[in-house]
């Protein structure tokens, strides 16, 4: 790649970012849930393989049981392998693999294996990450095997990002972001509108304008805000902090389109 005026997001990164991965046998994948066909997590039919394990907490984090590091189910990767060999014919022109999670990136070192064998099958692989970590896994991962990312916003601000995920420095998706960029390589980006919290016009301006001349941008998801995964919360005995939230109306997501479409070449509302 080309580092260009970047070079100094990839080292500050390196420095910030001392996650610690999740270490599994170098066959393994740690899941915790596959869906078949997916039709929102990427172009086109997917199956969608969600990992365990996230070093954030996000408030409105609808799959909270995928948070802890040690749980999941251990399965080999060859396994997953000839399990999208089987659904090829589902995938068409535009489907393919993509691995979410928790944080798929917390597994870089394995998801190379991983998807280097799906390249050797002529599929499509996507990765969904909050941007945490950039590592040298990762940066081979991103490189030469992921066709696509698509990349979780959290805040526009310091304090607002730390409120809605539990950790510090915003930074660090923004850093993966620039890296990418410089890949010239494809990315969505993805952000919860939640009313009051993301929502307002300033923020969703600043959004804009960060990336209002970055070239590898598709498409920005807008994610309406939900409470699907509050009985989850529930379930591991977790407060869910955002009960007294509410959800968007029609008119304010469709205002945050059309701030945005002002920035990116295409904004579609899941």
């Amino acid at each position: 790649m080309s580092w260009g005026f970047k070079k100094e997001f990839f080292f500050e990164s390196l420095f910030i970012l001392k996650t610690t991965t999740i270490k599994t046998a170098a066959n393994i994948l740690r899941v915790h849930s596959i869906e078949s066909f997916g039709t929102h997590d990427g172009p086109g039919i997917r199956m969608v393989v969600f990992l365990q394990g996230c070093k954030l907490k996000c408030l409105y984090c609808h799959n909270p049981d995928t948070i802890d590091t040690q749980g999941g189910e251990d399965i080999e990767i060859e396994e997953l392998v000839q399990k999208a060999i089987r659904m090829k014919s589902y995938f068409g022109e535009t489907g393919g693999v993509t691995v979410s999670g928790g944080e798929p990136l917390l597994q870089a070192h394995n998801l190379v294996h991983f998807f280097k064998r799906l390249k050797e099958e002529n599929i499509h692989t996507n990765i969904d990450t909050n941007g945490r970590i950039l590592n040298h896994p990762v940066m081979e991962l991103l490189d030469n095997y992921t066709d696509l990312i698509m990349l979780d916003i959290k805040h526009m601000t310091e304090e607002g990002y730390q409120k809605i995920t539990g950790q510090k420095n915003k930074e660090t998706a923004f850093h993966l972001a620039n890296y990418r960029e410089a890949s010239g390589k494809k990315m969505w980006l993805r952000y919860v509108l939640i009313p009051e919290i993301t929502s307002s016009p300033e923020l969703l301006h600043q959004l804009g304008n960060y990336f209002k001349d970055f070239t590898t941008i598709e498409q920005l998801e807008i994610q309406s805000y939900h409470k699907l995964g509050v009985h989850k919360w529930e379930a591991l005995g977790w407060e869910y902090e955002l009960k007294d939230a509410r959800e968007n109306t029609p008119e304010e997501l469709q205002t945050a389109k059309s701030i945005l479409e002002n920035y990116f070449k295409k904004v579609k509302i899941n």
